[in-house]
């Protein structure tokens, strides 16, 4: 996944629903399309996070000290990881800077 360009704030932050709304014209669309780009993204980081630790899974058994230096290679992959903002704050951030795109489907 590319690296977010822009700081994205991993807290609470008081969002303006009148701007939110601006660009599809109806809020509840607005939180769709992020909702959707969440997933995806939340999608995104789990494959990755799985590739990466599929590394460190063997059928053999190994001694106890390559055991103890796998396990802490994964914490630290598992705690980068952590440390990443939510896919859904990630998405709104996308979405207020039109980095998301969207269509209509008409019937």
């Amino acid at each position: 996944m590319e690296e977010i360009k822009e700081k994205v704030y991993d807290n609470t932050v008081s969002r303006d629903v009148i701007k939110l709304a601006e660009p599809t014209g109806n809020i509840y669309e607005s939180v769709v399309i992020i909702a959707k780009r969440a997933n995806q993204i939340a999608a995104e980081l789990k494959k990755e996070l799985s590739d990466k630790l599929e590394e460190f899974s063997s059928s053999n058994v190994a001694d106890t000290l390559e055991e103890t230096f796998e396990n802490r290679e994964q914490i630290e992959i598992s705690r980068h990881y952590e440390q990443l903002p939510k896919p859904t704050l990630t998405a709104v951030k996308e979405f207020q800077n039109g980095e998301i795109y969207w269509r209509k489907i008409e019937s």
